[in-house]
């Protein structure tokens, strides 16, 4: 996974982002909150220091960094380390599970999918949440992605790129929302969400798990 060393070296810098950016992240949460399920045994992939796993109610979480994984147990998240491609759970584990600019960061985007699917139950929800590379601030991280400590090697996708991946691994789409229509400097106040996407930087897409159980 590109950048592990970056996010060990540099979990401080990575918390302080949010206190720097709150309102940003806060439009983040509330973006992805109509999208998790309340109940049921969810996880996050890539679950980081729990920013968004502890307060949308996920117990669990998986990411490669050590750092970051003391910062997510800390705030009660049972943590696993591992990667997003080789998850280390039995089949069917899972009833959600939540990936929230994660994708970007994977070496193999299909493979962290087919191993989402093979962990979650049958019908089980996916919710992704990442920067569309085709909007303002995707283009921006894209242009200055050799200055950035944490998206130097980051690969972005466009929202259309996301549909295709989650139906090339057999995952059925069933909403988008967006948020985040502002540049970071001129974000001010939070910003509600909004269906679709195509307008807004921050996209969620919701995917059900179509496989069979056994």
């Amino acid at each position: 996974m590109p950048g592990v060393t970056s996010f060990e070296e540099h979990h401080q810098r990575y918390e302080a982002w949010f206190d720097r950016h709150a309102v940003v992240y806060v439009s983040e949460l509330l973006a992805l909150r109509p999208f998790v399920p309340l109940e049921g045994r969810g996880i996050e992939i890539g679950v980081g220091s729990g920013r968004f796993a502890a307060p949308l109610g996920l117990r669990f979480g998986i990411d490669p960094s050590r750092a970051m994984l003391d910062l997510a147990a800390a705030r009660g998240i049972t943590t696993v380390a591992g990667t997003a491609e080789n998850l280390p759970f039995k089949a069917d584990s899972f009833d959600h599970a939540l990936v929230v600019t994660t994708l970007c960061f994977v070496d193999s985007p299909t493979k962290m999918l087919d191993e989402i699917s093979r962990v979650l139950k049958p019908g089980g929800r996916l919710v992704l949440g990442f920067i569309d590379r085709e909007s303002s601030l995707g283009q921006y991280y894209q242009a200055h992605q050799v200055k950035s400590v944490f998206f130097r090697d980051a690969t972005f996708f466009s929202a259309g790129e996301v549909a295709e991946l989650l139906c090339h691994t057999g995952f059925s789409i069933h909403s988008w929302g967006q948020t985040l229509e502002h540049p970071l400097p001129e974000v001010r106040e939070i910003e509600a969400l909004r269906s679709g996407y195509g307008q807004c930087a921050f996209v969620v897409v919701a995917a059900a798990n179509p496989k069979e159980s056994g």
